[in-house]
């Protein structure tokens, strides 16, 4: 059981995403809640006017909003705001951004009924996931069109998903052992500001990119070994002179992966005196996504245990509630860190290509062209290359920071916008490239060390190996390669090869 109340940390993040576990609010947790949802009852009794709780939203900021359609004003809201297109969010996001929504209401700053929370939390517990549509927001005021749909089918509109299969809201509900809500004052608006999405989409994704970062390392200590590379470059005085701690942890992996390896042994005399950067430069490189991986993962653990909708209603024992606007929804932090993510796995997938190429190349790598014997009548790796060069290159323009567009919004009221949930959700289609590019890494640098018999590779790396070959066999001869890169792709996604990395001190 998690208790929501306690502040959330990247193990809970992963398993909130996973599901299988259920969610519980502390009593602390409870008691926050009931200050804050008194506290907007006593506003609408006195009928002093508070944004969002008896006025319209945005531009009609202005409108007073009689009791006796506050709750038509929250469900009107819900509805006109469920404007999302595209394909549904899948369902680690979903499960996440329930998670972080019952987390941020939990604080009792946003003056929402105890069974509300509730009603959220039997939705997370049964595993029934509202349809989200995955395009819609500009990451300020909150993300308004896919949170709606979220909300809205609390009031019996829209779809979910449990089990595989997709079923209309009120059978969610009765799943869950709920009935349509009705929404309180403010409630509505509670529900929908606030940055859940895109801080859900960044943090699966970033799950994802710590895989592939794992990964990497594996695969580029296996390439250096496939051509013959030196492991001088790795030695720990070079890099502690810089200082990077990213860096150094990585040129540490990169020796405990290649230490004792007979390749390496077998060519120390070579008198070749440098490497490519692609081997020569991996802990500069992979370092420097490290430490940008770092700095984002501070950002959204900061976002995931935030109060990020608004107004915020603020009660001092002794002293008179405050319902204060302002713009923690403004989803800006999230869409730099996810923007950072991006060159990052970007960079990732980029190096892992650079490899490719070197292992295919003869005059580079030393190996047979194209990794194959019989060249000619065999083309070997020569069009998976391709492939990586063609993810590769499309990463480039997925890189493009999201974060520096703006376009203002609700006649200009919200003038400026993070896109934060639009930087977030590409992450997605990069670490999906970047998985299939260092696939093809691995098959390739498996082959180069294939062909470096009867001299092995280390004896972690050889543990790889057996990974690999367990899945798909040596390449003697052209056959049907996409099924053998699917099957590493998905042995990637797993974390099989991520497993074989050494953990950072």
């Amino acid at each position: 059981m998690l208790v929501i109340g306690n502040p959330l940390n990247f193990p809970v993040l992963r398993e909130l995403s996973r599901g299988g576990a259920r969610l519980s609010i502390s009593e602390p947790a409870y008691s926050a809640i009931e200050r804050g949802s008194k506290a907007v009852a006593e506003i609408v009794r006195r009928g002093q006017p508070a944004y969002g709780v008896n006025t319209g939203f945005g531009r009609l900021a202005q409108t007073h909003i009689p009791n006796d359609q506050l709750e038509l004003l929250q469900t009107n809201l819900v509805l006109s705001h469920a404007v999302g297109v595209g394909a549904p969010l899948p369902a680690p996001v979903v499960r996440l951004t329930l998670a972080l929504k019952i987390a941020t209401l939990a604080r009792g700053y946003s003056g929402v009924r105890r069974e509300l929370v509730d009603a959220l939390v039997r939705l997370y517990n049964a595993d029934v996931l509202p349809r989200i549509p995955s395009k819609g927001s500009v990451g300020a005021s909150g993300d308004l069109a896919p949170l709606a749909h979220l909300s809205a089918v609390l009031l019996g509109v829209g779809e979910v998903e449990h089990g595989g299969k997709v079923l209309s809201a009120d059978e969610g509900l009765k799943l869950a052992g709920l009935t349509r809500i009705k929404l309180a004052a403010k409630e509505g608006l509670a529900l929908l500001n606030g940055t859940q999405i895109s801080t859900a989409l960044a943090l699966v994704n970033l799950f994802a990119i710590d895989n592939l970062y794992a990964t990497a390392l594996v695969a580029g200590a296996l390439s250096v070994d496939a051509a013959e590379g030196s492991a001088s470059p790795f030695d720990a005085r070079i890099h502690e002179l810089r200082g990077h701690p990213g860096q150094i942890a990585a040129a540490t992996a990169y020796r405990e992966l290649l230490a004792g390896s007979p390749i390496n042994s077998s060519h120390r005399d070579c008198g070749k005196v440098q490497d490519p950067y692609s081997l020569r430069c991996q802990p500069q490189v992979m370092g420097a996504c490290a430490d940008q991986i770092e700095a984002a993962r501070v950002v959204l653990l900061r976002e995931a245990n935030a109060v990020t909708d608004n107004p915020l209603v603020f009660t001092t024992e002794g002293s008179d509630t405050e319902v204060l606007s302002g713009g923690n929804f403004h989803a800006e932090p999230v869409a730099f860190a996810a923007d950072n993510l991006a060159l990052a796995v970007a960079e990732i997938g980029a190096l892992s290509e650079r490899r490719i190429a070197l292992l295919i190349d003869a005059t580079l790598s030393g190996l047979p062209p194209f990794l194959v014997k019989d060249g000619g009548v065999n083309s070997g790796f020569m069009i998976a290359h391709v492939t990586a060069a063609a993810l590769a290159s499309e990463n480039k323009l997925l890189a493009h920071p999201a974060s520096v567009d703006s376009l203002p919004t609700s006649a200009n009221q919200e003038d400026h916008v993070s896109m934060a949930t639009f930087a977030a959700r590409k992450l997605g289609d990069l670490v999906e490239n970047t998985a299939i590019i260092l696939a093809i890494e691995l098959l390739a640098a498996a082959q180069g060390v294939d062909l470096r018999a009867p001299h092995l590779t280390s004896e972690k790396l050889q543990r790889v190996m057996r990974e690999i070959r367990a899945r798909v066999p040596h390449y003697d001869i052209d056959r049907y390669l996409a099924p053998d890169i699917a099957a590493m792709a998905d042995a990637v996604n797993s974390g099989v090869i991520a497993a074989h990395a050494p953990r950072p001190q």
